[in-house]
């Protein structure tokens, strides 16, 4: 593989992958670029902040209300939990429950539960737990 950063006279900085196959490995790095530059806007006590989204803990839902957690911080977001899954990498960030969706790259440990749950360990010590429903798909895509 061969990867080659360009920047043109326009000031537009293109970065090509050069490889003789493209499969799984090539998809998650193209989607590790492109979600390198996402941010999210968030709102905390009548102010607007822009937050990258690698900062970004887990999402939660209560109420039809939508937050955001980082390592410092609690802020709410407009979006709704659906259309997060659409703007964020499906190989970063995964829903764990009906109301959260967590940054994989956050996650500090993964401890099975005897009611068929996983209890999750974020690197800030906070713990949530995935659901029977989604188990089997963290299980895959995180290949344990």
């Amino acid at each position: 593989m061969d990867i080659k950063i360009v920047e043109d006279i326009k000031s537009t900085l293109q970065i090509m992958i050069k490889c003789k196959k493209i499969n799984e490995e090539i998809f998650r790095l193209k989607q590790h670029i492109e979600l390198f530059d996402k941010k999210l806007y968030a709102q905390k006590d009548n102010e607007l902040f822009l937050v990258h989204s690698s900062d970004v803990l887990y999402f939660d839902s209560v109420d039809n209300r939508t937050f955001l957690y980082t390592s410092a911080d609690v802020m709410e977001v407009k979006q709704k939990l659906y259309e997060l899954e659409t703007f964020l990498s499906d190989k970063d960030f995964v829903r764990i429950s009906k109301s959260q969706i967590v940054n994989i790259n956050q996650i500090k440990s993964l401890k099975p539960e005897l009611n068929r749950t996983i209890l999750v360990t974020m690197f800030n010590g906070e713990q949530l737990y995935i659901s029977r429903k989604y188990v089997k798909a963290i299980r895959n895509m995180l290949s344990v």
